[in-house]
């Protein structure tokens, strides 16, 4: 007799659906009529395999998933691109290691540092560049200067435990913070030093978040696949008085954060 033939993946949506956990898509994923794509049953018993190993767990090679699931390379490696994606795993040298939880910044005037602090991470920033050019034309009305007034631009990148997760750009009048270039340390908050030692507080902020693909030179210094989703916030803050403060252009890698924030109903005459 022939070797027994593997389980065809519609005889694992039991095992399928065990999976679901809240928030986690109705019916874990699986289409109305009950057909499941082959790399979505691996993807799934993957899953199950990373919550055995726990965070930081090495992952067996392909070559080994591939036997113990009993599908093609190709299969297996649809299944891993997609829990890459979502960062249930991360690239650890040559090797695969189980990723921990996404770190969670609040959409709000906090800066990235405390939002770090509070997870329990070590917030870092590495200087990508910082010069001091004239204000293009569409930076000026944005930052309250004249077209050509000299401005500051910072680049930085963010690190969480020394793993790099962003890029920030930010953009301010030199006027505001002369001494940037001599004062200011790059690896360390931006906010903590308008604050401590100069006196500036932050009072209100306009953000949009987008979702948007890295370009290569930004895949680089974040060190991520140009393919994987990235998620970006641009932000015009002004101070106290409401005076225009900053411009700035933060890049988060997608499979590393979620943003949170608090809504409440807004109450009317009527």
């Amino acid at each position: 007799m022939g070797a027994a033939r593997p389980a065809c993946p519609r005889a694992r949506i039991g095992a399928v659906n065990s999976a679901h956990s809240p928030g986690a898509p109705i019916r874990a994923g699986i289409p109305e009529h009950g057909r499941i794509p082959k790399y979505y049953a691996v993807k799934s018993q993957v899953a199950a395999l990373l919550d055995e190993l726990g965070e930081g767990g090495l992952l067996p090679t392909e070559r080994e998933l591939a036997a113990r699931f009993e599908v093609s390379r190709e299969t297996l490696r649809q299944a891993l691109r997609e829990l890459l994606l979502e960062g249930r795993l991360r690239r650890a040298g040559r090797g695969t290691v189980v990723a921990g939880p996404k770190l969670e910044q609040p959409l709000a005037l906090a800066s990235y540092t405390e939002g770090v602090r509070r997870q329990g991470r070590r917030p870092g920033r590495t200087l990508v560049g910082l010069e001091r050019l004239p204000c293009p034309a569409a930076l000026a009305a944005d930052l309250g200067v004249q077209q050509g007034d000299p401005v500051w631009h910072m680049e930085r990148v963010l690190l969480a435990d020394d793993e790099r997760v962003g890029l920030e750009s930010t953009y301010i009048a030199v006027e505001r913070v002369p001494r940037l270039d001599t004062d200011f340390s790059p690896d360390s908050s931006f906010y903590d030093y308008l604050r401590e030692q100069l006196g500036i507080r932050f009072g209100d902020a306009d953000e949009k978040l987008e979702t948007v693909l890295a370009t290569p030179r930004e895949a680089l210094l974040v060190g991520t696949p140009p393919a994987l989703p990235m998620l970006l916030i641009h932000r015009l803050s002004r101070d106290t008085e409401g005076r225009p403060m900053e411009r700035v252009r933060s890049l988060y890698r997608g499979d590393r954060f979620s943003f949170t924030t608090h809504l409440s109903a807004q109450v009317t005459d009527e």
